[in-house]
């Protein structure tokens, strides 16, 4: 899907850690950092989610507020979350909505085989909802300082 394309996708709202919904409109930060990725508790899941939870300090500064996104139970979030620390919280799209309009469900190989799984991305909205910056495909080394340049760089 094209930026223009996703700069017009309809709000959503979904299930998230910490007992409220995840409202994509009416945020009070700056800035959205979603991250999708495959599956809690995957080494380069986890690996992911402690690079964003050590820099979430800066995204703060930065008026960024930061969200991981998988097709994971909210329970399975809640435990992810709590053994690895992580400061934000974590949203349970178990009937693929959210990853169906960002367009991350894509085929891939483990281990030989084809199966269907959320592509590792991560997407910068602003506080009117507009997609600001995406990454597709990511390669978790360096990702995460990627998207805090990203976000210096901006007014």
């Amino acid at each position: 899907m094209a930026e223009s394309q996703l700069a017009t996708f309809a709000p959503f709202t979904a299930p998230m850690t910490g007992e409220k919904p995840f409202e994509l409109l009416g945020r009070p930060a700056k800035y959205t950092v979603l991250y999708f990725y495959p599956k809690d508790n995957t080494p380069g899941c986890t690996t992911e989610s402690i690079a964003f939870r050590e820099a979430y300090p800066e995204f703060q500064a930065l008026g960024a507020d930061i969200y991981g996104l998988s097709r994971d139970s909210l329970r399975s979030h809640e435990n992810f979350k709590s053994k690895l620390g992580l400061p934000f919280e974590l949203i349970s799209d178990a009937d693929e909505a959210v990853c169906t309009q960002f367009d991350v469900m894509k085929m891939k190989n483990m281990y030989g085989k084809k199966v269907r799984g959320v592509e590792r991305s991560t997407f910068v909205i602003d506080a009117q909802g507009r997609l600001v910056k995406e990454w597709r495909g990511v390669k978790v080394s360096d990702h995460v300082t990627e998207v805090l340049e990203f976000l210096k760089s901006q007014p």
